[in-house]
């Protein structure tokens, strides 16, 4: 029984982070222009947006597959925990140097979740760590 209260945290977290993927993903990988207009900064290519969007599209799809099947995927679990890391530390960074006329909360708001997201998917790793380890280990 503890198995499966510790793993329901862990889905919890793996379902908003899907959902956050998904969110974002969709929006880079069809909309990016609409997306850059939104942030208030200077145009960019598109094709450099879509491909995260790409990116993010699959790790939502992986984090629902994960959340399927928690079993072994510790991997996954400790690659996206440092992904959504990495990511909010760039978020806070661009936060800090914003460049003039950029709509501030639309940095903030990303580095926020997304470094909460971080904590809970390291914390729920911790705490879903026998579900999570393969059987090798």
């Amino acid at each position: 029984m503890v198995e499966n209260k510790n793993s329901t945290f862990l889905k919890i977290v793996l379902a908003i982070f899907a959902v956050v993927c998904l969110i974002y993903g969709i929006g880079y990988f069809f909309a990016p222009d609409c997306i850059v207009n939104l942030s208030g900064g200077e145009p960019v290519f598109h094709g450099w947006l879509r491909w995260s969007g790409g990116v993010l599209i699959s790790l939502g799809i992986g984090a629902i597959l994960v959340f399927l099947n928690p079993k072994n995927q510790g991997i996954f679990v400790i690659t996206i925990a440092i992904g959504t890391l990495l990511t909010g530390l760039a978020l806070v960074y661009a936060w800090i140097t914003i460049e003039e006329g950029a709509n501030v909360l639309f940095t903030a708001l990303p580095a926020v979740v997304i470094l909460l997201i971080s904590g809970l998917l390291w914390f729920s790793r911790q705490q879903a760590k026998d579900i999570l380890k393969s059987d090798k280990e």
